[in-house]
């Protein structure tokens, strides 16, 4: 005689086919998430930053990366180059100091000296130095997009853990 599954191999086998597909579906939504939040970031920080700051500036590229860090590379008319960078798992907080005209700065603070700050082929010399914060120019912005920076700033500091 042969008999079909026993119950707990039956209850293993529900559990197999509910349980994967969901922790699949989840994980892959997590995943999709951060992946958004990750290309908003980088959408908010490019169309945000103001170069006209600083008149000199050549070219500039900031990035929010995949393994959380966010970057900043200045290139200047006369070869000079700054290079600011720091992982969000070390965020302690943000601030948006009003500014003149159309421009404001956003200042990103961490825990201690956790931001690299590097420049290259500086006629005063190349300097290697960190800080707690970096104070970026940034165009004017409405309250809800700050409010969407930090809540991403926030969600990808706890998904770097």
């Amino acid at each position: 005689m042969q008999t079909s599954l026993l119950p707990g191999k039956k209850k293993a086998l529900l559990v197999t086919v509910i349980v994967l597909p969901a922790l699949f579906l989840y994980g892959f939504k997590l995943f999709s998430t951060e992946q958004e939040w990750i290309n908003w970031g980088n959408r908010f920080l490019n169309e945000s930053y103001d170069p006209t700051v600083e008149p000199k500036l050549k070219k500039y590229e900031i990035t929010l990366t995949t393994d959380h860090f966010i970057r900043l590379r200045k290139t200047y008319q006369q070869g000079k180059q700054e290079y600011y960078s720091f992982n969000l798992q070390r965020f302690a907080g943000l601030d948006y100091l009003p500014g003149k005209a159309e421009t404001d700065t956003l200042q990103m603070k961490t825990q201690t000296d956790d931001i690299i700050i590097q420049t290259y082929q500086d006629p005063q010399g190349d300097v290697d130095s960190m800080a707690t914060h970096w104070e970026i120019p940034v165009k004017k912005l409405s309250p809800q997009r700050l409010d969407s920076l930090k809540e991403a700033l926030t969600f990808l500091k706890s998904k770097g853990l």
